[in-house]
């Protein structure tokens, strides 16, 4: 029989992810999850329409590796129409099986053992993980309190001849800060005339309040040229359990990507493919997103200002942190398993985001939920 001992893991200090630890504590004690980033209420019923009708007349076999030709072109048209960037479906566009895919393949493809890889804190869990199966290391920078922004200072020091990759996620997971055109200008700078790849998540590029516009690294020419940008289905039409995104890169870039992907997943569901191509054609199925959610976090926000629990700004994607530092000095971990098992709310602790496990008596919220979900929640935290 084979021992124990004898398996090396290649993650030793990791456990299960938070996601999955806060949902099971939210079902085993009845309550409300607002952890887990998905939304409760339907998808499209001419969504789910489309996709029935592909399977209905046969489109139920292997679909091309690098996605159908239709589906990728509908996404270049979504890029033209949000961007005023042109790009070629047939080299430059991969669906894949969800953006944490997109992002594992292309860290996978990219990332050599000694690369170090820069990467901002609290960073979303899949991110490091990712690198150091790749033989990389997360160089983890801080963004600054209280907006959450880039300290570019801070990323100029920590360049060297091993760096290999600088990761930005915006609409930024778990905070909801934003970047903005300076930032793109910032990072554009420190990158010129090196060979650094930019790595993009902008899975909630849909998901942006108060008027402001998504600075995604396709407006900047000069970072199109080494970055890869990762998208999501899933977020963007309210279908998480699809898992199906796609990534846009240069040609030379996908075609490395690719040869990771196709031994990862090969391709990704084929009648969701073909049902995606003619839905995601029709920009009015996404322009009206940044209004819809911007409504439910002003209910969420205006139904828990009376409460004890401290607003944080929140610009995009679609979650709300709330500082609970005038209430309890447990730590975040502990103060959000109280929140699951004595009052029937589930969120996330925040501190799990950081390399070092900073807490800040932070909580990460999910507002993506009806508004009957939000109310129930949020007389509940209004109690503590």
């Amino acid at each position: 029989m084979i021992s124990k001992e004898s398996i090396r893991s290649k993650l030793p200090h990791l456990g299960t992810t938070i996601f999955a630890i806060m949902s099971k504590m939210a079902n085993d004690n009845n309550a409300i999850n607002l952890s887990q980033g998905f939304p409760d209420f339907d998808v499209s019923s001419e969504l789910i329409e489309f996709i029935n009708d592909a399977m209905v007349i046969g489109h139920n076999q292997y679909s091309p590796m690098p996605g159908i030709l239709q589906l990728k072109e509908s996404i270049a048209m979504m890029l033209e129409e949000t961007y005023q960037f042109i790009v070629d479906p047939d080299k430059e566009i991969t669906v894949t099986a969800g953006g944490t895919e997109a992002i594992y393949s292309t860290i996978t493809a990219l990332v050599h053992p000694g690369d170090e890889v820069i990467l901002f804190d609290p960073a979303y869990d899949c991110y490091a993980p990712s690198i150091h199966l790749s033989g990389g290391k997360a160089v983890h920078i801080p963004l600054k309190q209280p907006d959450f922004s880039i300290d570019w200072e801070k990323v100029k020091l920590a360049i060297n001849d091993k760096t290999r990759m600088i990761m930005i996620n915006s609409p930024q997971n778990p905070t909801g800060a934003v970047l903005s055109e300076q930032d793109l200008i910032s990072l554009e700078e420190i990158v010129k005339d090196t060979n650094i790849i930019v790595l993009s998540d902008e899975v909630y590029e849909h998901i942006i309040f108060d008027g402001i516009v998504h600075q995604g690294v396709l407006r900047r020419k000069d970072l199109t040229e080494r970055s890869v940008v990762i998208y999501s289905f899933g977020k963007t039409f309210h279908a998480t359990g699809w898992k199906i995104g796609y990534m846009v890169a240069p040609d030379w870039i996908t075609a490395e990507i690719r040869k990771v992907h196709q031994f990862v997943v090969f391709t990704v569901s084929t009648p969701m493919q073909v049902g995606l191509a003619r839905f995601a054609g029709n920009p009015d199925n996404y322009k009206y997103l940044p209004k819809f959610y911007q409504k439910k976090r002003d209910i969420f926000q205006d139904m828990v200002k009376d409460s004890r629990f401290e607003l944080i700004p929140c610009y995009g994607t679609y979650f709300q942190l709330l500082s609970y530092k005038n209430i309890s000095d447990l730590s975040d971990m502990e103060m959000a398993e109280k929140l699951t098992k004595e009052h029937g709310v589930a969120s996330i602790p925040i501190s799990v985001f950081y390399e070092d496990g900073k807490d800040d008596k932070i909580l990460r919220f999910c507002f993506a939920k009806s508004e009957e979900t939000l109310e129930k929640a949020a007389q509940i935290l209004c109690k503590i």
